[in-house]
């Protein structure tokens, strides 16, 4: 008998590629999205005869337990969250509701509903902040910075709470940053493969940051959401880093991005300009992800540069067919 999941936050980069995994692995996968005006089921194309869709939110119980009660999973992934970092600042109110609040009703949800199903969560490596200790790992004490980070870190201590209390099957991804050509322009790395195939088509001429220094620890999600997959497979449940371990700057990521379209002296083309900054930012994130190396059998397959070309490589070709 096949199994069946519950993905919430479907329709964005994780939550879409998550449910290609599943449906290969012959799951019965069905998807929260909260209604909207224009609801964007781009990231879906191809599979959404395959799928079911259900509306709900997380900061509405009564639709969290609707949702658990039609689709009776097994596995529960939360990867819905208002996730940029930069507006939690202007935002931080409806970011907790979602992030936080919105993890607390969503376990009380399972707990009621479907007791025995397992739960991932979307934890973050904001949750570090600028801590001295590098790279973090899973006993890394958590410092963030952010109205995104400390909405997390609640959720993070939720489900810690939930797994011990009430012997849920319950685990946090405490994922590095990672990208891919489904990535939304909102965040740094898509605004730069973008501003670089639109510098390439002759549709701009430069590209406007808030910074060249930050360093990050950069993935591919698709090899993260096998990692997720992975996590509620095992016989207990834990919590997991997922990183590769090797950071580059923005400067890096700009320099490698450029490079893959053919264009030379990136640093004329790449303008820097204060708005773009945050209150307060996190200056240095690596991960070490020995243990799910370890417990899971799971390491990263794409390396940074070939992520950097995959990104470039799709927004060229979007605009090749304009």
């Amino acid at each position: 008998m096949s199994k069946s999941a519950l993905i919430t936050g479907i329709t964005g980069q994780d939550g879409s590629y998550l449910a290609e995994l599943l449906l290969s692995e012959g799951y019965e996968v069905y998807g929260l999205v909260r209604r909207t005006a224009h609801q964007d089921y781009r990231n879906l194309q191809g599979i959404m005869g395959r799928i079911s869709i259900l509306e709900g939110d997380l900061t509405d119980e009564s639709s969290l337990v609707n949702a658990l009660s039609v689709s009776q999973p097994d596995e529960v992934y939360n990867l819905a969250a208002q996730s940029f970092v930069k507006a939690s600042f202007s935002q931080p109110v409806s970011t907790c509701e979602t992030n936080a609040i919105g993890v607390v009703k969503l376990l009380e949800a399972v707990r009621t509903t479907c007791p025995s199903a397992k739960v991932y969560q979307a934890s973050t490596s904001e949750l570090f902040g600028n801590t001295k200790i590098c790279p973090q790992n899973e006993l890394t004490p958590f410092q963030p910075r952010s109205p995104y980070g400390y909405s997390k870190l609640l959720a993070y201590w939720a489900i810690v709470n939930v797994r011990e209390a009430y012997n849920v099957f319950a685990c946090n991804g405490i994922l590095m940053n990672h990208e891919s050509e489904r990535r939304p322009m909102e965040f740094v790395t898509r605004k730069i493969t973008d501003g670089v195939a639109r510098i390439a088509h002759g549709l701009q001429d430069s590209i406007t940051l808030g910074t060249l220094d930050t360093r990050r620890d950069w993935g591919y999600a698709p090899d993260y959401v096998e990692a997720m997959h992975l996590m509620l497979q095992q016989k207990t449940p834990e919590d997991f880093v997922i990183a590769t371990g090797v950071t580059h700057t923005i400067a890096d990521f700009c320099e490698a991005a450029f490079a893959w379209a053919g264009i030379d002296d990136w640093e004329s083309r790449v303008k820097l300009d204060a708005k773009f900054t945050r209150p307060s930012d996190v200056n240095l994130l690596c991960g070490d992800a020995t243990k799910a190396k370890e417990v899971l059998g799971w390491e990263p397959k794409t390396s940074f540069s070939e992520l950097v070309a995959k990104m470039v490589t799709h927004d060229m070709d979007r605009y090749e067919n304009l």
